[in-house]
């Protein structure tokens, strides 16, 4: 984070860029300098500009386009008006100093509005054609304190739609004041009414404030607008009937305590309009909440909903494919047992005819079954034992894999071929008697 070169600030300019940084938390200093030097260094507007911003409502020195039209109601019958006449000359020196005066006044001002009214033919009023307006309020705002002061209510600095939309959000008073730089009783109502210590204190708590010169293009708009028709003018306005309306004006050089007591009676007679658009916007935030939350409760019912239907199709689909896998297994159970059946009939087909027991090359066998019945048959000592096998092999009571085991000594004959005795050995080569009792060992399970 670059620091700002001491050469350049004051050290109060310094203290107030440290306490903007702090205040906003913007890390760049530069950017933290760029927007106090917008705003003149008046930490507390631009603070308020940056809380707008985060708030979704364009920046100062961003506005909404000044073509836009000012939606405020002008029209209201129950408008506050209070127009402050001159004070009529006292004496004979008075009137006879007004009366002195009285051509040369007329003159001026007849001559004036001649010149105007001519100019307009020659050339369009450059004030119709507002091109920054936030500029012309910033401008205003310089030339006031350079000619009466620092010491006035804050300014809103920014255009007169964002003073609006920031009211209107807010729901607070807005008060405008158009200063006429040509008229006779502006620097009388700014020095002596707008520097007032209880003016300015009554102003900054209770409302907004914006002010602008009617010779900026801004502050033209906005006195055409509202409709003045002299200067001082002020007019007061609020939210009422959900339109921007103006409820008072006041024209005319007034007193500090009058000030107030006239603001004070135009706030208290609005006050009511003010606190039904509270409630019923409390109203509207709560009707909003609460079809939220109706909304969020059916989208979870709605959810829970899909999720039932999704679990209820996965368990119809989990069912029919097992449904599906035992079906198949039972198809191929079937095939696995015809298959069987037919490799023992042609098992059975294709043994040699059992000797006879005169024969003496024969061997009887006695087979132990796992049931522990007996099975009994004849063999030749030159007959593979794969015959013995395919004999048990065919056999209903044989289970489907099996093994022969021979006692004394105990051992297992190699009846089926293996890779490493392709052949297996007859029944002599495999050491058997005349007479043998051979075990058969049940290897379904294994």
């Amino acid at each position: 984070m670059a620091a700002p070169e001491e050469q350049d600030l004051t050290q109060e300019q310094t203290e107030r860029l440290l306490q903007f940084q702090d205040l906003t938390g913007i890390e760049s200093m530069d950017q933290c300098r760029r927007t106090l030097e917008q705003h003149n260094w008046n930490i507390e507007a631009a603070v308020q500009d940056r809380l707008n911003e985060q708030e979704g409502v364009p920046s100062v020195f961003n506005p909404l386009p000044a073509s836009r039209p000012l939606n405020v109601n002008t029209a209201d019958n129950r408008v506050y008006n209070y127009i402050v006449p001159r004070p009529q000359p006292r004496g004979l020196l008075g009137w006879g100093y007004y009366l002195i005066l009285l051509p040369f006044r007329f003159t001026y001002y007849t001559l004036l509005d001649i010149f105007r009214f001519a100019l307009r033919f020659i050339r369009p009023d450059p004030r119709s054609h507002v091109t920054d307006p936030v500029g012309d309020v910033v401008s205003f705002i310089h030339d006031f304190e350079e000619k009466y002061g620092t010491t006035h209510p804050i300014f809103y600095q920014g255009t007169y739609s964002q003073a609006l939309n920031d009211a209107k959000r807010e729901l607070r008073f807005l008060l405008v004041y158009l200063h006429g730089d040509d008229h006779q009783d502006s620097d009388e109502f700014c020095r002596n009414t707008l520097s007032s210590a209880e003016v300015i204190q009554f102003i900054n708590n209770r409302m907004l404030f914006w002010a602008c010169s009617t010779s900026k293009p801004e502050g033209y708009r906005v006195s055409l607008a509202l409709r003045g028709n002299t200067y001082p003018f002020l007019a007061m306005i609020m939210l009422k009937d959900r339109r921007m309306t103006v409820v008072g004006r006041l024209e005319g050089v007034i007193q500090p305590e009058d000030f107030i007591n006239q603001l004070t009676f135009i706030m208290d007679a609005n006050q009511p309009y003010l606190m039904t658009e509270r409630m019923e916007r409390e109203e509207r935030n709560q009707t909003q909440v609460l079809r939220q939350q109706q909304d969020e409760a059916y989208l979870a019912s709605l959810r829970a909903d899909q999720e039932k239907e999704r679990r209820r199709k996965q368990e119809q689909e989990q069912k029919k494919w097992e449904e599906e896998q035992a079906v198949q297994k039972k198809q191929a159970e079937e095939i696995r047992r015809k298959t069987l059946q037919e490799e023992k009939v042609r098992k059975s087909a294709g043994l040699p005819p059992e000797p006879h027991a005169d024969n003496p090359d024969s061997v009887k066998i006695v087979f132990k079954m796992p049931n522990d019945s007996r099975v009994e048959r004849r063999f030749l000592f030159s007959q593979s034992l794969m015959v013995v096998h395919d004999f048990l092999f065919s056999l209903k009571e044989t289970p489907e894999k099996f093994q022969i085991v021979a006692n004394f000594p105990r051992r297992v004959l190699p009846c089926l071929a293996t890779k490493e005795q392709p052949i297996p050995p007859t029944l002599k080569e495999a050491g058997l008697n005349r007479s043998e009792v051979l075990f058969v060992q049940d290897l379904s399970d294994d």
